[in-house]
């Protein structure tokens, strides 16, 4: 029994139920023009079957051998749909991760972008780029709403073994803010817009308090 506690003692912990949730990656990615920052949106193509036509980060579904470094996926990912070569990537650092209420885990991280012109965005999943001064997210706060979220069980969960207050049309559980930026036409909202208010929240912890 001691030599059990002593390997917990040594572990590094990892979220309990990872495998029950869709783990993704993604890169916000950040360029220098100008003499200033920038991050850059994709527009995700039309045709795609998931999101199309949305505003997103570079990123996707972390492989089974990337568990370890999901920063891999965000940089492979990126990699392959901006057209760019992987050491045009240059990883700053690691953003909070977020567990989403929809059943997915995603590992954002910052990272710049070298030779911008380079840029050639794949077709097939990217239907065109935009950059936005980075300043303009510190000096712009979001808008808000809420998602709920209710909790449902299964047609074969055991009722009659719990308290009633267990209800079958499902009971709400609670709800999270969802963010909304514009800019110059652009309505950035969802994870992507939860991530860059991560970023300023890091960056800038002064302005999101004084704004809550």
């Amino acid at each position: 029994m001691m030599n059990i506690f002593s390997r917990l003692s040594m572990r590094r912990p990892r979220i309990q139920n990872e495998h029950e949730y869709q783990v993704f990656a993604v890169l916000l990615p950040v360029i220098s023009r100008q003499d200033q920052l920038h991050v850059l949106f994709e527009v995700r193509a039309d045709d795609l079957k998931r999101q199309p036509g949305e505003i997103c980060f570079p990123g996707g579904r972390v492989e089974p051998w990337e568990m370890s470094r999901p920063q891999n996926a965000a940089v492979r990912e990126t990699v392959e749909e901006l057209g760019i070569r992987q050491e045009q990537v240059v990883l700053i650092g690691p953003l909070d991760y977020l567990v989403n209420p929809h059943g997915t885990l995603i590992y954002p991280y910052l990272g710049r972008l070298e030779n911008y012109e380079d840029v050639s965005p794949n077709p097939a999943e990217v239907e065109e780029v935009f950059l936005v001064p980075l300043e303009y997210f510190f000096k712009n706060p979001p808008s808000k709403s809420s998602l709920e979220v209710v909790t449902r069980y299964g047609p074969d969960f055991p009722f009659h073994k719990v308290p009633d207050s267990y209800q079958r049309e499902g009971t709400r559980q609670g709800s999270f803010t969802v963010y909304f930026y514009e800019y110059d036409g652009r309505f950035i909202w969802g994870i992507t817009a939860r991530i860059l208010h991560n970023l300023v929240a890091l960056c800038c912890p002064e302005r999101v308090a004084q704004r809550l």
